[in-house]
């Protein structure tokens, strides 16, 4: 049975997917025992597919991290890091998208593809030249400025999750699974330890309701009404960078393309410019 050794870095997607490329710039410069990365598809299987990676004896002094986009799982917080969420290691942003939304690195990407074009007439590029850093951020803002009511929702849809049995499976039995029996099989005790496990779902289910739905609507409504939340330009941090993307798209259907450039970027950014991808490395390079 084979062992598998040296660090390991799991996260989402594939081996072309922004993760993958950010956790490459990440550990680029570190010197010596780099990681592996392992690129494992959904977020969703993650525990399965760690499991599966490992052989049972590989498994047993493994030192590896799970690293993956926050999303709507858990609120960031007021220190700028990673979050620990299970045995996951969390962005401070809601996903890799948001940290690439910089009207500096968008201008230059733009102005630099339209000077190749006129060097190269051959080029395929078929936009003018950057509008200019302003115009960009402006472009940024409101896009995230159109996006402030849905971003509400979700977030308030994401209390309700967090707070009820809406993430746990409904199970089919009271211990811990097949081949583990109870200590009494007779109808009668199975059917009440069955009834126990409806009326405990119940409850929690229960917790979902349109009051909670709304109270959470009415605080982050207030939240990013705050003229701080968009001069701290915190919808970077709070709202959903695919949102964003799409809705820049959207809003400039004639502007560049975010997709080719957010490939171009990834080559570009300073990671040490972010607190948590700077721990982030910390961590990689502390794994034994």
């Amino acid at each position: 049975m084979s062992v598998v050794s040296g660090k390991i870095i799991f996260c989402e997607g594939k081996q072309s997917s922004l993760d993958f490329r950010l956790l490459n710039r990440v550990v680029e410069n570190l010197l010596k025992n780099k990681p592996t990365i392992v690129p494992c598809g959904s977020k969703f299987t993650f525990s399965v597919f760690v499991q599966g990676y490992f052989s049972i004896d590989g498994a047993i002094n493994q030192q590896y991290i799970i690293f993956r986009d926050r999303d709507f799982d858990v609120q960031p917080t007021a220190n700028i890091g990673l979050i620990q969420f299970k045995s996951m290691l969390l962005t401070h942003r809601a996903c890799v998208e948001n940290y690439l939304f910089n009207a500096d690195l968008i201008h230059n990407y733009w102005h630099t593809k339209y000077i190749e074009k006129q060097d190269n007439p051959t080029s395929q590029w078929e936009h003018k030249n950057s509008p200019g850093i302003e115009a960009i951020s402006a472009w940024i803002e409101e896009a995230a400025r159109s996006l402030q009511d849905y971003q509400t929702v979700r977030w308030a849809l994401s209390d309700l999750l967090q707070s009820s049995a809406a993430r746990h499976q409904f199970k089919t039995t009271w211990t811990g699974g097949s081949g583990q029996l109870p200590s009494l099989l007779t109808l009668h005790d199975c059917r009440n330890q069955a009834v126990a496990l409806i009326n405990q779902f119940q409850q929690a289910v229960g917790t979902v309701t349109l009051d909670r739905f709304e109270q959470s609507i009415a605080v982050y409504q207030q939240q990013f009404a705050q003229e701080e939340f968009w001069t701290q330009k915190q919808y970077l941090i709070w709202f959903h960078g695919k949102d964003i993307q799409k809705a820049m798209q959207r809003q400039k259907s004639q502007y560049i393309s975010l997709k080719y450039f957010f490939n171009w970027a990834l080559n570009e950014i300073d990671v040490n410019q972010y607190p948590d991808l700077i721990e982030l490395q910390n961590r990689i390079s502390s794994l034994q």
